[in-house]
C-alpha cells in the first residue's frame, strides 16, 4: 500500500512538473526604445533554429514557452527602429534595446535586393525618403515629395499634379514605379499621365537609382521608385486614427485624409479616404495659367494577418483623378488665355475667344479635361519553410483613362483605353550555406488593353505576357559583401487588325470590328512579336573601417520596346501630340557602372556617387515639321512627334554632405548636387544633324539644393520637434540639348528659396495628437521654367511681344497642414 501511495506522489510531480513546462516561459524578454526607455509593442523577435517567432505586447514582453536548454541567436526587428541579432541563453531573461536613430546607410531597405537588407550591405545606389521628411516640405504630389531629398531624380511635369520620376536623365518606361513592391501599370508612356497613388497615405519611399531590371525585368533599365504605404505598429488591439487637413495658397488647393486603423498580435486592417482639389495655379509671368485645376479622390483598405508559418496582406485601392488639360494658346498681342470652343476641323486655333476671369477662379473642371479611374487588389504573403523564405505576390489592376477634348460634345471622350493587368511573383530565399545566400524567383504580368467608345486611337487594343526568371547570390568575407545576380526576360505582344470608320451622325472616327469593315480604315495592321534577353549584375561593398565605406556595382538592364514605341499612330488628346511609332525597333540594353565612396564620422556624413550608362537600341522621339518649316500639324492645333532609335551615353556624378553636431543636436545641414549629361551618340543622326542632335533630349540640368534646420525636440512643456527650415534650390541655365527640328530650347538658370516650420502637440501621456506644418516655396515669386516643365513647348506663336515662349512654373506657394492623430 505505501508503495501503491509513493508511486501516485510521484506521478502527481511528474504531472505537476509537466504542466509548469507548457504554461511557463524558458525565456522572457522585455523591448525599450534606446533613446526613452518607453516600451515597444508589435516588434517581432524570430529564432532560424528552430524555426519560431513572436511578438512583443503593449509592455514590450515577450516570451519564448517551449526551447530545449541552450544558446540561441534571436533577430528583433520593429519599423522605424535598427534592427538588432543578439545570443540568449536558455532558460533566461533579457532585456533588449532598440535604437531609432539610425544613420542613412543603416536604414532597412526591401527594394531592388533580395530581401530586406541594410542600405551599407547593398553595392545598390539606394535612397530612402520618410514621411516625416516629406511632411516639412511642402508638394503638389508624391513625386514632387522626393525630388528635394534624392539627387539625380527629376519629374517631367505637366502642371502642378502631374509629376513622372525620372532617374539620372531617364524616365516614362524606363523607370517602373511600385506601389508596395508591385508594378504599377496605367499608361505611363504619355507625358500627362502622372502616378494613380494616394501620397497621404504613404509611409517611404525607396528609389533605386540605377538598373533594376535584375528583380524586376523590362523597365526597370533606369530605376524604380518603390512608395510603401502605412502599416499600423501599434499591437494594443485598439482603434487609432489620423484626420490630416492641407491648403496651399496659389492653386486654392485643398487636401483631407482621414485614416482608421489596429492592430493585436496577429491580425491587423487600415482604412484611409483621400480628396484633394484645387484651381488654376499662377505665376508672376503668366498670371493664372488656364486649365491646370484637378479634382483627386482616393479609398484604400488593407488587412493582414499572420503566424509563426507566414505573414499574409492584402489590399484594395481606388484612384480616381479628374484633371484638366491645358494647351496654352493664347491672343497674339495681350498673351491672355483662350479656350477651345469648336471642333477640331473648324477650330482656329489663333483666333479663340478670351478666357473669362471667372473660370481661373473657379474649382469646376472643364469641358477639356481627362479621367483616371485606377483599381489596385493584390496579396502579398511570406512563407517560413524551415530556415527558408518564399515570399508571393498576386495583383490586379485596372486603369481606366478617358481623355474629354470636344467642346461641343462634353461627354464624348477622345481618348477612351481600359488598361487590365494580372502581376504575379515568387521568390525564395534558401538557408544560408556557408555565409552565401541566395535566392531564386520568377515574376511578370498579362496585360489586356482595350480602346473603348473613342475618338481618336493612339494605340491599337493589344495582349501582352512577360515573365522573368534570376538568380542572386550575396556573399559577405570579412569586410566586404560580394553580389552577383543574372535575369533572363520573355515578352510577348500581340494584337489584331484595328479598324475604324468614320460615323456620319456625328462626324467622329469610331472602332469597326470583322467582319463589319465595309468603308473602314485599317489604323494598325495585324502585329504579333516576341522580345527576349539577358540581364546581370556585379557588386561589392568594402569596410575600409567604420567610417570608410566603397561600393562599386556594375549591372546591365533590358528593355523592350513599350506598346507606343512600336505600335501608335494617332493623336494623344491629353498631350495634344500625335505619335508615330516603329515596327522594327529593337529592345534596348544598358551597361551601367557605379561607383560610390561614404564617410560617416561623428558630426558629419558625406559620401559621392559617379555613374556611366552605355544604351543600345536608344529610343526617344522628336517633333517634326513640314516643308515651310512650321510644326507638322496632321490633326490642327497638336504637335506631331516620330520616335527614334539610336544609342546614347549618359554619365554624371551625385554628391552629397550632411552635418548634425553632436554638441548642437538642434542643428543640422545638408547640401547635395548633381550633374548629369546625357550624350547622342549615335553616328548616323549626328552625322545628318550635326552638333544640334549631339545631346539627348529631357536631360535635366545641373541642380544644387542646401537645407538648414533648426530642431528643438522640447522646447516648451506641451511642445515637441519644433523646427525651423530653410532650402535654396538651384538649377543651373540647360544649354545642352536636343535642338534637331525644335524638339527642344535652352533653358534659363535659375534659385528658388523655400522656409518651413512646424512642430507637434502632445497629451498628457507624452504622445503627438497634433503636428502643425507651414511651408514657403518660392518665396520671392520668382518666374522661371524647368527644363522638364512640358508647358515650356505649349507655345503656338513662332515669335512673341515679350520674347517669351511657352508657360512658365508655379509662383509662390504658401501651405499649411495640420494632422491630427489619437490612439
Amino acid at each position: 500500500m505505501k508503495i501503491l501511495w509513493l508511486w501516485g506522489a510521484l506521478m502527481l510531480c511528474q504531472l505537476a512538473n509537466g504542466q509548469k513546462t507548457s504554461t511557463d516561459p524558458v525565456f522572457a524578454g522585455i523591448l525599450r526604445c534606446k533613446e526613452d526607455k518607453s516600451a515597444l509593442a508589435n516588434a517581432m523577435i524570430y529564432i532560424a533554429k528552430p524555426a519560431t517567432k513572436t511578438y512583443s505586447d503593449s509592455k514590450g514582453h515577450f516570451n519564448f514557452q517551449q526551447l530545449s536548454p541552450g544558446k540561441y541567436q534571436v533577430r528583433i526587428s520593429l519599423m522605424g527602429y535598427q534592427t538588432i541579432t543578439e545570443e540568449i541563453t536558455v532558460p533566461g531573461n533579457a532585456v533588449f534595446l532598440l535604437s531609432q536613430k539610425e544613420t542613412e546607410l543603416e536604414q532597412v531597405v526591401v527594394t531592388a535586393v533580395s530581401g530586406s537588407t541594410k542600405m551599407k550591405a547593398t553595392p545598390i545606389a539606394i535612397s530612402v525618403v520618410s514621411q516625416k521628411e516629406m511632411n516639412r516640405s511642402s508638394s503638389s504630389n508624391i513625386i514632387d515629395a522626393l525630388l528635394k531629398s534624392v539627387p539625380g531624380i527629376s519629374a517631367i511635369t505637366t502642371g502642378p499634379n502631374i509629376s513622372k520620376p525620372f532617374i539620372r536623365g531617364l524616365g516614362y518606361n524606363r523607370v517602373l514605379t511600385l506601389y508596395n513592391g508591385m508594378r504599377q501599370e496605367g499608361q505611363q508612356w504619355g507625358d500627362e499621365h502622372g502616378i494613380e497613388i494616394d501620397g497621404y497615405g504613404i509611409a517611404k519611399a525607396e528609389i533605386v537609382k540605377g538598373p533594376a531590371s535584375l528583380m524586376y525585368g523590362s523597365d526597370a533599365i533606369a530605376g524604380v521608385v518603390n512608395l510603401i504605404p502605412e502599416i499600423p505598429n501599434d499591437s494594443k488591439g485598439r482603434i487609432a486614427g489620423d484626420l490630416q487637413t492641407e491648403y496651399q495658397t496659389n492653386n486654392g488647393m485643398m487636401g483631407f485624409s482621414a485614416g482608421l486603423h489596429a492592430r493585436n498580435q496577429k491580425f491587423y486592417w487600415n482604412f484611409r479616404t483621400s480628396f484633394k482639389q484645387a484651381k488654376d495655379y499662377t505665376n508672376a509671368h503668366d498670371g493664372a495659367v488656364y486649365n491646370t485645376g484637378f479634382l483627386e479622390k482616393n479609398i484604400s483598405l488593407m488587412a493582414g494577418w499572420n503566424n509563426l508559418k507566414s505573414n499574409h496582406q492584402i489590399q484594395f485601392n481606388w484612384y480616381n483623378n479628374l484633371q484638366e488639360i491645358p494647351d496654352g494658346s493664347r491672343d497674339s498681342v495681350s498673351r491672355a488665355f483662350t479656350f477651345q470652343t469648336e471642333e477640331s476641323d473648324k477650330d482656329d486655333i489663333r483666333n479663340r475667344p478670351l478666357v473669362e476671369a471667372a473660370n481661373y477662379a473657379s474649382y469646376q473642371i472643364a469641358n477639356i479635361h481627362q479621367n483616371i479611374s485606377h483599381i489596385r487588389l493584390y496579396h502579398k504573403s511570406d512563407f517560413y519553410i524551415g530556415v527558408g523564405k518564399i515570399n508571393t505576390l498576386l495583383g490586379f489592376q485596372q486603369n481606366t483613362r478617358n481623355e474629354f477634348n470636344h467642346p461641343s460634345y462634353s461627354n464624348q471622350a477622345g481618348l477612351a483605353v481600359r488598361l487590365q493587368t494580372i502581376n504575379y511573383e515568387a521568390r525564395y530565399q534558401f538557408p544560408e550555406f556557408l555565409g552565401l545566400q541566395i535566392t531564386y524567383g520568377f515574376n511578370g504580368m498579362y496585360q489586356v488593353n482595350k480602346n473603348r467608345d473613342a475618338t481618336d486611337f493612339p494605340i491599337p487594343d493589344y495582349r501582352l505576357f512577360d515573365i522573368g526568371h534570376f538568380l542572386f547570390a550575396k556573399k559577405e568575407i570579412h569586410q566586404t559583401v560580394f553580389t552577383a545576380g543574372i535575369r533572363w526576360d520573355y515578352r510577348h505582344i500581340q494584337w489584331n487588325d484595328f479598324y475604324t470608320r468614320k460615323n456620319s451622325s456625328t462626324g467622329f472616327y469610331q472602332q469597326t470590328v470583322v467582319p463589319d469593315t465595309a468603308g473602314a480604315i485599317l489604323n494598325f495592321a495585324a502585329y504579333q512579336k516576341t522580345f527576349s534577353g539577358f540581364s546581370g549584375s556585379l557588386g561589392l561593398v568594402h569596410n575600409f573601417s567604420s567610417a570608410v565605406m566603397l561600393k562599386a556595382n556594375l549591372a546591365s538592364g533590358y528593355r523592350s520596346p513599350s506598346i507606343p514605341e512600336i505600335g501608335s499612330d494617332g493623336l494623344d488628346p491629353g498631350a495634344h501630340i500625335y505619335y508615330i511609332g516603329n515596327r522594327a525597333f529593337k529592345p534596348e540594353i544598358n551597361l551601367q557602372a557605379d561607383l560610390g565612396l561614404f564617410y560617416t564620422a561623428t558630426d558629419w556624413d558625406a559620401h559621392v556617387e559617379l555613374f556611366s550608362n552605355r544604351i543600345y537600341q536608344y529610343i526617344f522621339f522628336r517633333k517634326l515639321f513640314d516643308a515651310n518649316g512650321l510644326p507638322l500639324e496632321i490633326i490642327p492645333g497638336n504637335f506631331t512627334y516620330q520616335y527614334q532609335q539610336g544609342s546614347a551615353w549618359l554619365y554624371g556624378a551625385e554628391a552629397s554632405i550632411n552635418v548634425h553636431p553632436v554638441k548642437l543636436p538642434w542643428l543640422s545641414f545638408q547640401q547635395h548636387i548633381a550633374v548629369i549629361n546625357g550624350i547622342n551618340t549615335n553616328p548616323l543622326t549626328r552625322k545628318d544633324f550635326g552638333n544640334q542632335a549631339k545631346y539627348l533630349p529631357l536631360i535635366p540640368p545641373l541642380k544644387s539644393f542646401q537645407r538648414l534646420r533648426i530642431n528643438m525636440q522640447r522646447p516648451f512643456k506641451k511642445f515637441t520637434d519644433l523646427f525651423f527650415q530653410t532650402e535654396i534650390e538651384i538649377a543651373a541655365a540647360q544649354k545642352r540639348f536636343y535642338a534637331v527640328d525644335q524638339t527642344e530650347t535652352a533653358t534659363a538658370g535659375y534659385t528658388l528659396i523655400n522656409l518651413s516650420t512646424g512642430f507637434s502637440l502632445i497629451n498628457i501621456k507624452g504622445r503627438d495628437w497634433c503636428k502643425f506644418f507651414i511651408s514657403a516655396n518660392n518665396i520671392f515669386n520668382l518666374p522661371y521654367q524647368s527644363h522638364q516643365n512640358r508647358l515650356k513647348y505649349f507655345e503656338y506663336y513662332n515669335r512673341q511681344p515679350n520674347e517669351n515662349s511657352g508657360i512658365y512654373n508655379m509662383g509662390r506657394n504658401l501651405s499649411m497642414k495640420i494632422i491630427f492623430s489619437w490612439q
